[in-house]
């Protein structure tokens, strides 16, 4: 009789024990992140400072998963006690760089669990809410921090993916934000990230002061060849006038890194070089201290307002640095904060997109020092803000406009709705402000101007020519805007907090719910209400000055709600 065997297949007992190693692995994986996140599971036996907080340990895992701490633990150095716990400090574990505390969080998370957790979104993203937070200066600094811990307590896998996610930035990133990651390529010998930097860098328009003061001499040093070989003949010819130029610039930088101002006037003297041929002040704005800034202003002899090589003013730069008694002396001697750079960045949004939101929402103790951070975008915005030509005073932190074509739709949308609610005042101030004989934007949802109009499109116009027509039309609608400030101020009020809080609701009165069609048409007649009322008011106070005005309030109750349906 046949004895009867029984088979099973190999990949069905290959799949059943896979799936058991996985779970038993992930199990855990789970049960070792409970040391980390469990109060209550506190056998911890050294403490790591990482930014004033102290992180409990367990050396056999550290010393199991990276040669950095198992060789430091084995010499039993760096305690601060010689009775309890062993206590580290972050800083004097890392010979360069910075590990912050949630990156070392995830960083250890690593180490206990195997699993890379997602960064933060509160010290991995910036407070700019229109930014999209693909290479802002928050993100890079995260995955800097990151590399830094994988490179120093030396976890290959992870310094391999963090180059990879670094190397994803070199093509995206502004190139002053390029400097961070340059840095921690080099100390961490990085040979290909540093190539793509170098590179990026070399092409870019990123000016040889900033070169040589935030890069490595070695890397500054290859930097400015590689720019030197690919220099035109042409230029080569100016080679020795150019270095004379440069010698004597470099020698009013070197003045002010001294803090001699006095020496920095003798220099001025003797060679036709002057502040803002040197860009002093953008040069003081970024490495020097306050008492050098406020003395070289007191000077008298530089332009506020000026733009060095890559379009930046001085304001600009203080918002990079983020120094906020820098930028009130900026503001104080009549720097712009409406100016833009090329890509459309006023300082403000420069500042929140160097700010993270741990930092900008970080509470501060009595007797601490203040948030800078916070603070920096706060005067910026209050100055905005107190600045008629700023276009809007309603405009909050959260939605402020940078962009010129927000700004412009901005500015057009309110006209607009000026026109609509005070026909006669809004068409009195944009003579006054001669915004009629303007070239519009598209204004409104259907691309409308102020005026209703379509607009056309000139197929011809260059960006250098459209970009100047934008910018004229935008003069024009700013200037309307502060006339009706000054002028109708009642009137401004009501149209600012229309813009702000009703717009998106009130544009379309038939969309939505039969309960959310009643809301917006009880909140519409209560808009009514609250024009006729500031109308009022602003017609009484000219009266009373002696000065006359047609008045708009005999279509005003009756056209209001057929215009705006219109629209």
């Amino acid at each position: 009789m046949a004895r009867l065997v029984t088979t099973y297949p190999t990949p069905r007992v290959l799949k059943a024990g896979t799936s058991l190693e996985v779970i038993s692995l992930n199990k855990l994986s789970s049960s070792l992140e409970q040391l980390l996140v469990d109060s209550t599971c506190d056998y911890s036996d050294a403490d790591i400072v990482v930014e004033g907080t102290t992180v409990g340990v367990h050396r056999c895992i550290l010393g199991a998963r990276s040669k950095f701490f198992y060789d430091l633990f084995r010499r039993e150095k760096g305690s601060s006690e010689k009775e309890g716990k062993p206590k580290y400090c972050m800083s004097d574990l890392l010979p360069y760089g910075k590990v912050g505390y949630e990156a070392f969080l995830i960083f250890l998370s690593y180490l206990y669990t195997g699993k890379l957790k997602p960064s933060p979104m509160e010290v991995s993203t910036c407070v700019d809410n229109v930014c999209g937070h693909e290479a802002c200066s928050p993100v890079i600094s995260f995955a800097v921090e990151l590399m830094y811990a994988s490179s120093i307590f030396q976890v290959p896998e992870l310094v391999s993916l963090f180059q990879r996610r670094l190397q994803n930035f070199v093509g995206k990133a502004l190139v002053e934000d390029m400097i961070p990651i340059l840095v921690v390529a080099f100390h961490c010998q990085l040979t290909q990230l540093v190539t793509q930097c170098v590179d990026r860098i070399a092409r870019s328009d990123l000016d040889n002061i900033s070169i040589e003061k935030e890069l490595p001499h070695d890397v500054a040093v290859e930097i400015k060849q590689l720019r030197r070989k690919s220099s035109s003949d042409e230029e080569n010819n100016t080679e020795a006038v150019d270095a004379l130029r440069e010698k004597r610039i470099k020698r009013i930088h070197m003045a002010l890194d001294s803090d001699d101002v006095e020496l920095v006037r003798l220099l001025l003297t003797e060679s036709d070089i002057t502040l803002n041929d040197a860009n002093a002040l953008h040069y003081a704005a970024s490495y020097c201290d306050l008492k050098v800034v406020s003395e070289v202003l007191s000077l008298g002899l530089a332009d506020v307002n000026l733009r060095n090589s890559r379009g930046y003013t001085v304001l600009h730069i203080a918002a990079m640095r983020k120094e906020p008694s820098v930028i009130m002396s900026m503001l104080a001697k009549g720097a712009s904060a409406l100016d833009l750079t090329s890509d459309g960045q006023s300082a403000v949004s420069i500042c929140r997109r160097l700010t993270r939101p741990k930092d900008y929402h970080a509470k501060t103790e009595q007797g601490q020092e203040a948030n800078k951070d916070r603070l920096c975008i706060d005067i910026l915005e209050r100055e905005m803000r107190r600045n008629p030509m700023a276009g809007s005073a309603s405009i909050t932190s959260h939605t402020m406009i940078d962009d010129l074509h927000m700004k412009l739709l901005y500015l057009e949308n309110r006209v607009a709705f000026a026109r609509l609610f005070f026909p006669a005042e809004a068409k009195l101030a944009m003579d006054t402000a001669h915004a009629a004989t303007a070239s519009e934007f598209t204004g409104l949802a259907a691309s409308k101007g102020s005026n209703g109009n379509l607009r056309e499109v000139d197929l011809n116009e260059t960006p250098v020519m459209q970009n100047k027509r934008l910018r004229s039309r935008m003069e024009a609608l700013m200037k309307t805007v502060e006339v009706g400030r000054r002028y109708f101020p009642n009137c401004s009020e009501v149209l600012d907090k229309f813009m702000e809080d009703d717009l998106p609701d009130l544009f379309y009165l038939e969309k939505g719910t039969p309960d959310e069609q009643r809301i917006k048409r009880t909140r519409f007649m209560e808009l009514k209400e609250d024009v006729q009322r500031a109308f009022t008011k602003d017609k009484a106070e000219i009266n009373r000055s002696g000065l006359s005005s047609s008045s708009s309030s005999s279509s005003l109750k009756d056209g209001i709600s057929n215009k705006l349906r219109k629209l």
